[in-house]
């Protein structure tokens, strides 16, 4: 029997919050060691590190923390599983998108420059900046005027998220910035030019939020006509495009001293978190529907069919793996919003039974909520605290809660959330299945698995069995399946997804009683969903107004 040491591949897996790698076997998937590092500054939304104030709605952060992971997680991942560096025959990096931002040509970020430092434009735009939706709402107008036949593609919107709204904003706020970038770049591709040296740019990110189809970006005129500055935008993006699951070169000197790995280490071409975890929950199948659920979710589906579907965040040939469409939708809000309801509707109170009984304040509230029965709490809730992404792709809007009363208790509160939520859930897989894409399984991963309240809510509003990955680390686990790809220890995306993936299968099933409820919840959901966001009021978008330009500046 062999004696030789396992070889392992690692994933790094870059969120909104922190950094985390993961060691894994290349044969079975086992997941050997792990590490965790937060980010110092975490994500700036209130002020630049020099105290400089920023607007509402933005969101940046900072390379160095990016870096940090690197240098103190990638080693405490290695020690955790007792593994050599010499063991790990491929690295893959995944990251939150669009996260994008502005480099020298030898990959400096802006922010890093002396004179840069003070000019929030300079910094790395996280995928939540959503300062830019003005921009947004112009590439649509424009697209929609001059007949863009891309435009089908991302479910006739453009996101505030995405990389040419964002760009465009720096434009219009900062042309300085803008004409200082040599280079536009995801995160996803920033980071794996600091691992291996050279720019490389993956497919994914430019199909999704790049705007880039049947091989091209949109064309100088269309540019021109959002700003004739911005008619040579597409040349910071120029690179050769690489497949997924390929590798992008070899880890070099200075990144091998970072990390403690070795150099000549392959490393894969990079991803989008949500994109990658396809493989490490199996869900590369058509039809097959992969929600990551954590501060938002993203919904991911293949297919062999070609179609328009209303409020995608967009459909990629290869796209998520070889051979299929790969289509994206998604919610900017979730666990961020179950967050805002324990920040500001627990009182002490409940915080002191929470301690108690030793639990979370999420996991007292889901406690309470779950005794109801549905609709018991007489409230209906729109998911939309951090804008629509999908179907309506509005960041303008806003959420909202009816139905409260004096009687009204913070497990109200909090189960309407989350029905809201798998609401919103479900109005996405309509859309699917009304554009002649039919969803046909329905699988569940991130953070918010660790809530099984929460899930069996997704279970009985969506009608149908939901299937969990069974993984804490979707995201770095498929981005070690895409390492063991590209170090060639699996023959394509397909096989190491069935090797080193882990499912679940009918982890929650629904109740047929709870289904019938929620079908007529649902029917009041659309109705506040239509009124709100396609047309029947503006009030959410003059609220806004109001808040970003308020008349008077006085105080009371």
């Amino acid at each position: 029997m062999s004696t030789d040491p396992p070889a392992v591949t690692l994933g790094v897996d870059f969120g909104t919050l922190s950094g985390r790698a993961l060691v894994v076997a290349v044969d079975d998937g086992r997941e050997l060691g792990s590490a965790v590092h937060d980010y110092t500054h975490a994500v700036l939304d209130r002020a630049l590190p020099d105290g400089q104030r920023l607007p509402p709605g933005w969101a940046l952060q900072l390379p160095q923390d990016w870096r940090d992971v690197l240098r103190l997680a990638v080693p405490r991942a290695l020690r955790d599983a007792g593994v050599r560096p010499e063991q790990v025959i491929g690295v893959a990096t995944d990251f939150t998108a669009c996260t994008v931002l502005p480099t020298t040509r030898g990959g400096t970020p802006l922010c890093e420059l002396p004179g840069f430092a003070d000019r929030p434009h300079a910094y790395p735009k996280l995928w939540r900046h959503h300062a830019a939706q003005p921009e947004a709402d112009l590439i649509v107008r424009r697209a929609e005027e001059s007949g863009q036949p891309w435009l089908a593609r991302y479910g006739g919107r453009i996101s505030s998220e995405w990389q040419f709204a964002k760009a465009l904003q720096v434009l219009r706020e900062d042309p300085a910035v803008y004409h200082a970038a040599d280079r536009w770049i995801e995160a996803a591709d920033w980071i794996v030019w600091q691992l291996t040296g050279a720019e490389n740019r993956n497919l994914c990110t430019a199909g999704y939020k790049g705007i880039r189809q049947d091989g091209t970006y949109p064309d100088r005129a269309f540019l021109a006509s959002l700003d004739p500055d911005f008619a040579g935008f597409t040349a910071k993006l120029d690179h050769p495009l690489s497949p997924l699951g390929a590798p992008a070169g070899r880890l070099g000197a200075a990144a091998a001293a970072l990390t403690g790995l070795c150099e000549g280490t392959v490393v894969a071409v990079g991803n989008v978190d949500a994109h990658v975890t396809s493989a490490a929950a199996r869900a590369l199948d058509p039809g097959h529907l992969l929600a990551i659920m954590g501060t938002s979710t993203c919904h991911i589906m293949n297919s062999d069919v070609l179609a328009e579907v209303p409020g995608m965040c967009g459909v990629v040939r290869d796209g998520v793996v070889p051979g299929l469409w790969g289509y994206e939708a998604g919610q900017s809000g979730v666990g961020d919003i179950l967050a805002w309801a324990v920040r500001t509707t627990t009182p002490p109170a409940y915080a002191a039974e929470a301690a108690e009984r030793g639990l979370s304040p999420h996991e007292l509230l889901a406690d309470k909520a779950a005794a109801q029965e549905v609709g018991a709490h007489g409230l209906l809730a729109l998911d939309w605290h951090s804008g629509n992404r999908s179907v309506l792709v509005d960041h303008h809007l806003s959420g909202l809660i009816v139905g409260l009363t004096l009687d009204t208790r913070p497990e109200d509160v909090y189960r309407a959330l989350i029905e809201a939520t798998a609401f919103g859930t479900r109005t996405i897989i309509e859309a699917f299945d009304t554009a002649g894409v039919p969803v046909t399984e329905f699988t569940a991963a991130g953070g918010l698995l660790r809530n099984p309240f929460l899930m069996q809510v997704y279970s009985d509003v969506l009608g149908r069995p939901v299937n969990i990955l069974a993984s804490e680390q979707g995201p770095a686990l498929g981005a070690a399946i895409h390492a063991a790809v590209a170090a060639g220890a699996h023959r394509d995306l397909r096989a190491a997804s069935a090797a080193m993936g882990r499912l679940e299968r009918h982890a929650y099933t629904p109740d047929p009683a709870r289904t019938a409820a929620y079908d007529r919840l649902y029917a009041e959901y659309r109705a506040l969903h239509d009124h709100f966001g396609r047309g029947g009021t503006a009030v959410m978008h003059r609220l806004r107004a109001l808040r970003d330009r308020p008349p008077y500046r006085g105080t009371v």
